[in-house]
């Protein structure tokens, strides 16, 4: 028997499934194999070598419990993540892709056919685009934190919860098209309600993949940093600790302090966003702010600012 608030490590796995059947999707992502038995989320979590904490947090919020209050294991949280992330883009949303043109191009016309499945591939795209920044930028950074090292002007907040956008809005979209407006032919009916199905379904999964990482991952990642910097206050060298005293300097963002630091070494917009995983405008509103806040608007003097207050050594510096 599932208690009302939350679930337990002492629970039996299959009731925890029969409790909130999105879970199955949550077990495939831990690795977790189908076949448990009676056995409990303990024993199953264990044998699978999934954290329990972990696993259950994310079973709690997938499952609209009470959210535990056990420490969460990064590397098993990442790991579902990445399973996620590629079930998503490898295989659920390729899916509906063929099932999509297999309802619509039997119905209505063949130009907003077109136009539809164009529609999702954008949409699509924006999907590969915004999990490819969490694989290729974000889990990167955190991994650096699990081995003791916090890369300048990188934070969780600022560079992925401040841009960390919802991503089912269009499927959202695509599905109120489809049962709003589109008028296909009653003989298709099977296949377009199949396709709409999944497209709920997908939109649901995804809301929930984003909760995951908004409730659970970031706040993890942001004790890990606290950690990281109260750990390693002692060992900042003497450049560091210079800025930290600095008024100046002390009224710049991480973000802004590296964006000098790339500008002082003779790096373009384009080449700051490539480095720092960034857009080129979200790289130009940093600088605008830049200049706003020390009344200096040229390359040259954001190097000096740099030099004379410690940002940089000297020799980085592109004269």
């Amino acid at each position: 028997m599932i208690n009302v608030g939350e679930y337990r490590a002492s629970d039996k796995m299959r009731d925890v499934v029969s409790d909130s059947p999105m879970l199955l999707m949550a077990l495939s992502r831990f690795g977790i194999s189908l076949g448990f038995s009676d056995d409990t989320v303990e024993d199953v979590c264990h044998r699978s070598g999934v954290h329990v904490p972990t696993f259950l947090a994310v079973a709690s919020l997938v499952g609209r419990k009470v959210l535990t209050n056990g420490e969460v294991s990064l590397p098993s949280l990442m790991d579902y993540l990445k399973r996620a992330h590629s079930y998503f883009i490898d295989f659920y949303l390729p899916q509906i892709r063929q099932k999509l043109i297999s309802a619509i191009s039997c119905a209505g016309s063949e130009d907003v056919a077109l136009v539809i499945l164009r529609f999702y591939d954008d949409y699509v795209a924006e999907v590969r685009r915004h999990m490819g920044f969490e694989n290729e930028c974000v889990f990167p950074y955190v991994e650096d934190l699990l081995n003791g090292k916090r890369r300048a002007g990188f934070s969780i907040d600022a560079d992925f919860l401040a841009n960390h956008e919802p991503i089912e809005t269009k499927l959202h979209e695509l599905k109120d098209i489809f049962i709003c407006h589109y008028h296909g032919d009653a003989a298709n009916n099977d296949l377009l309600n199949s396709v709409l199905f999944d497209i709920i379904n997908c939109e649901q999964d995804l809301m929930s993949h984003c909760e995951v990482e908004n409730g659970i991952f970031a706040p993890a990642v942001h004790r890990l940093e606290r950690k990281i910097k109260s750990r390693g206050a002692s060992d900042k060298n003497k450049s560091s600790v210079a800025v930290g005293r600095d008024p100046l300097v002390h009224n710049l963002t991480d973000r802004e302090k590296e964006i000098i630091r790339n500008v002082a070494r003779g790096m373009s917009n384009k080449e700051i966003a490539d480095n720092l995983c960034l857009s080129v405008h979200t790289v130009a509103t940093h600088r605008k702010n830049i200049c706003s806040k020390l009344d200096i608007h040229s390359a040259a003097g954001l190097t000096i600012f740099a030099i004379i207050h410690r940002l940089i050594n000297v020799t980085e510096v592109k004269l």
